[in-house]
C-alpha cells in the first residue's frame, strides 16, 4: 500500500513482477449517494493507476482472515516425509530449526532477508478492523462499507476520505509496543547478518524497534511520512503534521491546492514504491537465507518475491499455518519435496512467530539478549510515560 511511483525503469530488472499492489479481494466501484458525505474526485486528484482486481477469491482472503482469529496452535517444527533419494540441506539429525540456526552460527548463513506480514506484530495488540464484534470494526460500519478492505481502495478514498481516517487514528505509531519478532530481527541487524527486512505492515514498529531504516523496506507504505495526492502537487508533509490532524479529527487537505493529503501507505489501485524494486534484484541474489514471518502470501506481487532468491538459498516460513506452496517446480515453497526432490531446502514452523523466534533465538544462544533488548525498550518507554 503505497504511493504511486513515476519511474518504473526498475521493472526492467524483472517484468514478471507487478509494479502495482494488487488485494487478495477484488476492488469494488463504491457509488455516491447523496448525504452519504462522499467526496466528488476532481481532476487534481484523478488516480495515478488504474484499480485492480487480484486473481484471488473471496474465499481464500476469508480463509486467511480466519487463520489469525483466535489463539495460535501450539509450537511445531514441521518434519517432512521426503520422497525416496531426495537431498536436503537440513540435517536428518536435527530439526530444520536447528539445522537453519547452525547455518547461522557457522556463518554459512549471514546475509539474511526477512519478509514479514501482519502476524509478526499480533501480539502488538493492534486492533483487527476486519473482525465483526470488535470495537473498531462496529465503529466503521457507519460508513456503510462494500467491504472492509474498501477502506484501503485509492478510488473509495477520494470520494469519502473519512472511513480511512478514522482506522488511521487507531493505527497510529507511538500506540504500540513492538513484538518479539520485531526484535528478533533488530537482533539479526545487531550482529550484521540482516541484509534487509522486507515487510507487508504499515505501522512503522521496525521502526520503533530501533531497526535501521536502511535495512528496512517497506513494500506497502507505512504512517512516517505523507504528500498531498494532486497530481500536479505532491507536497509533502511530515509525520507529525498529519498526525496533529488525524488526532483532531480533521480531514488532512494541502495547503497549496487543497487536495487530500494522505500517509505513504500503499493503497489498492496504487503503484509500489520505487524503493522496493531498486532494492528487489540485488538484495534476493545476494540473500543465503530468507526468513518469512506472519503473512498469508497472498497479495502480490509481495507474496511471489520468496522465489527470488538462488535455488539452494534455504527458506523458513514461521506462521499459523501453510502458505505459499508450489504449484509447480520453482514457484512457491516445496514443503514435501513434491516438485524439487533434487534438493529439499523448504522447512516451515507452526505457531506464533514471537514463540517461533524466541525458540530460533535459543538455538542461537541468543535468548537472553533477545530479551534484555525488548526489556530494556519497554523500560525506556516507561520512563517516558512516567518520568520521575
Amino acid at each position: 500500500m503505497e504511493e504511486a511511483i513515476t519511474g518504473l525503469s526498475a521493472l526492467s530488472l524483472d517484468t514478471n513482477i507487478s509494479p502495482r499492489l494488487e488485494p487478495a479481494i477484488s476492488d469494488v466501484a463504491v457509488p455516491q449517494s447523496p448525504g452519504s458525505g462522499v467526496e466528488s474526485s476532481d481532476s487534481e486528484e484523478e488516480s495515478y493507476a488504474e484499480s485492480h482486481s487480484s486473481s484471488d477469491s473471496d474465499d481464500d482472503d476469508d480463509l486467511a482472515r480466519a487463520a489469525w482469529s483466535g489463539p495460535p496452535p501450539p509450537l511445531k517444527v514441521y518434519v517432512p516425509l521426503l520422497p525416496a533419494g531426495t537431498a536436503s540441506l537440513f540435517d536428518a539429525s536435527d530439526s530444520s530449526l536447528e539445522a537453519i540456526a547452525d547455518m547461522v552460527a557457522t556463518g554459512k548463513a549471514k546475509n539474511v532477508i526477512v519478509m514479514a506480514g501482519a502476524g509478526i506484530s499480533t501480539d502488538a495488540g493492534i486492533p483487527d478492523f476486519r473482525s465483526p464484534g470488535t470495537g473498531l470494526y462496529d465503529n466503521l460500519q457507519q460508513f456503510n462499507l462494500p467491504h472492509p478492505e474498501a477502506i484501503f481502495s485509492i478510488d473509495f478514498f477520494r470520494r469519502n476520505p473519512k472511513p480511512f481516517y478514522v482506522l488511521a487514528k487507531e493505527l497510529f505509531p507511538g500506540q504500540y509496543v513492538p513484538t518479539q519478532s520485531h526484535f528478533f530481527v533488530k537482533l539479526l541487524a545487531q550482529k550484521g547478518l540482516l541484509l534487509r527486512h522486507y515487510t507487508q505492515n504499515i505501522d512503522c514498529l521496525e521502526r520503533a524497534a530501533g531497526i535501521d531504516p536502511e535495512l528496512i523496506v517497506e513494500a506497502h507504505g507505512s504512517f512516517h511520512a505523507a504528500h498531498c495526492i494532486g497530481r500536479k502537487c505532491r507536497k509533502e508533509y511530515p509525520q507529525e503534521w498529519i498526525k496533529e490532524h488525524i488526532f483532531r479529527d480533521s480531514i488532512p487537505r494541502c495547503g497549496v491546492c487543497d487536495s487530500l493529503v494522505k500517509p505513504d501507505i500503499t493503497f489498492f489501485g496504487e503503484g509500489l514504491p520505487s524503493r522496493f524494486f531498486e532494492l528487489l534484484s540485488e538484495d534476493f541474489a545476494k540473500c543465503d537465507l530468507l526468513i518469512v514471518m506472519g503473512t498469508s502470501l497472498l497479495v502480490q506481487p509481495f507474496a511471489s518475491i520468496i522465489d527470488k532468491v538462488g535455488p539452494r538459498v534455504p527458506r523458513l516460513l514461521i506462521n499459523r499455518e501453510r502458505v505459499g506452496e508450489s504449484k509447480a517446480l520453482g514457484i512457491g515453497f516445496d514443503f514435501d519435496g513434491r516438485h524439487n526432490i533434487s534438493l529439499h531446502r523448504d522447512a516451515f514452523v507452526a505457531g506464533d512467530c514471537d514463540e517461533a523466534c524466541a525458540l530460533l533465538a535459543g538455538h542461537l544462544g541468543w535468548l537472553e539478549e533477545l530479551i534484555a533488548i525488548r526489556t530494556g525498550y519497554v523500560g525506556k518507554q516507561q520512563e517516558v510515560l512516567d518520568p520521575i
